[in-house]
């Protein structure tokens, strides 16, 4: 499916710098599967003699020859080598483009030792851009990015293309109001190709897909956990115990019944492919022991929340999408909060260094409420400064209330206690009622106009 091309308006000036240098130029990107990486690069070279080739992993040279020889029927009289065909179409395009390279590399056990070789040899001296794109994070980051890897030192660039922002989605969906956006961010995260299929309304499109023989929701995370992982079946428990709650390792051994079973090395991949992320409390070490694991891909939480409990049903066709629809403001409280930190950062009205959520022991508290969390406290610490913010995805707030809850939390917090100057934020769908102060604090409020504005550029 190709899609039509939106934003990236860095990621393309950057290929555009590329393409117009005058020396060999070796550009590795990679991504998760559907996240635009072939779009980008061929709008980078439209304008620009260039070979495409999409490898499938099957007689991958003799295709290649094929394409070649489409655009240069003479390439007839070479051998069909990658050494022949890369040292004779350096001088007649611009650019050679491989997609999906990690199945040439899963097919030819040599082909990294051969792209040295013609790197070396053939092509350092030539102005040919070559570019590589690899949906498997796991197998670019391993075998072709490595310190090990034949290819290492050879690139000139690299490139992780990561989803779009929310506040990007207004390219996709110029007309829709914030909260869509934010209902459509839930499921599609910021995958181009899935904003794409929906096309405005994620309900209705939702109701029809599910009723399709061969609706891509059905196997799509098997698509996804296959590019990264030969035997998935592991990864995939892991998932889904990390979207019913469980987030501590031990919560996660409990729930996939490996108790004796060291499941680090799994959690661990499943972090270097983009999939989860480990979290601390934003006051705390990296290291710390309190450390959470979460799904870091709205649509892989997605799949695990609505789709994977209900293949059954989804296979019959007897799936109702009003069962979603019911759950889906709950399990957009989550979601809401990341596009708050988003919000922050982008909109720069507090100068931060570090950005996160907050948990830990309250003193004295009774059994079973002996925690507290935030959603969201912002450090700066050079000047000793704290923003603590909590998201409400609710209308009608009522910001005072919330406030107080948030300042008795924020008590807990030891950073800098007593020595640092405290401000507040509270995020909602609306408010029924505002405040700028509170004990002599500051305090903000933002409702889904003003992310509105920040959206719509007008903040």
């Amino acid at each position: 499916m190709i899609i039509q091309f939106k934003d990236r308006k860095r990621e393309l000036q950057e290929l555009k710098e590329v393409i117009g240098s005058d020396g060999f130029e070796f550009i590795i990107i990679y991504g998760r599967r559907r996240v635009g990486k072939t779009e980008l690069v061929l709008k980078a070279t439209e304008g620009v003699k260039r070979v495409y080739f999409l490898s499938t992993g099957e007689k991958d040279l003799e295709r290649f020859y094929n394409v070649c020889m489409k655009q240069f029927p003479e390439i007839r009289s070479f051998r069909a080598d990658w050494e022949t065909l890369f040292d004779f179409l350096k001088g007649k395009v611009d650019a050679i483009i491989i997609d999906e390279f990690q199945n040439l590399v899963k097919e030819n056990k040599k082909i990294l030792n051969i792209f040295q070789s013609i790197i070396d040899v053939s092509l350092k001296n030539s102005r040919l851009k070559f570019f590589v794109l690899g949906s498997s994070v796991s197998v670019i980051t391993t075998r072709v990015l490595d310190y090990s890897s034949p290819l290492y030192g050879r690139r000139t660039g690299s490139m992780l293309l990561k989803p779009v922002s929310f506040f990007d989605l207004k390219d996709f969906f110029p007309s829709l109001g914030i909260e869509r956006l934010v209902e459509i961010y839930g499921f599609a995260d910021g995958i181009p190709q899935y904003l794409v299929s929906i096309k405005g309304n994620l309900w209705s499109w939702l109701k029809k897909e599910l009723k399709k023989e061969r609706s891509f929701l059905k196997d799509e995370m098997d698509f996804l956990m296959r590019y990264e992982f030969e035997d998935f079946g592991t990864y995939k428990l892991i998932l889904e115990a990390i979207s019913h709650g469980r987030t501590k390792l031990n919560e996660i051994k409990d729930f996939i019944k490996a108790k004796r079973t060291d499941i680090t090395p799994y959690l661990r991949n499943l972090i270097n492919v983009g999939m989860v992320k480990r979290v601390v409390p934003v006051t705390e070490n990296i290291k710390s022991k309190t450390g959470r694991y979460c799904i870091s891909d709205n649509f892989v939480r997605f799949w695990f929340r609505f789709i994977y409990p209900n293949l059954t049903f989804i296979e019959e066709r007897v799936f109702d999408v009003g069962l979603i629809r019911k759950e889906y403001s709950q399990y957009l409280g989550e979601v809401f909060e990341n596009i708050c930190r988003q919000f922050l950062i982008k909109k720069g009205m507090f100068s931060f260094t570090k950005i996160g959520r907050q948990w830990g022991k309250m003193p004295g508290a009774k059994p079973g409420k002996n925690t507290y969390e935030i959603d969201i406290v912002a450090l700066n610490e050079r000047d000793k400064e704290v923003l603590f913010g909590e998201c409400k995805w609710q209308d009608k707030a009522d910001a005072e209330k919330i406030v107080r809850e948030l300042m008795e939390k924020s008590e807990y917090v030891e950073w800098n206690r007593g020595n640092r100057k405290e401000s507040f934020a509270v995020f909602a769908k609306s408010f029924r009622k505002r405040t700028e102060e509170f004990e002599g604090r500051r305090v903000y409020c933002f409702d889904l106009r003003d992310l509105d504005r920040i959206v719509r550029g007008k903040g």
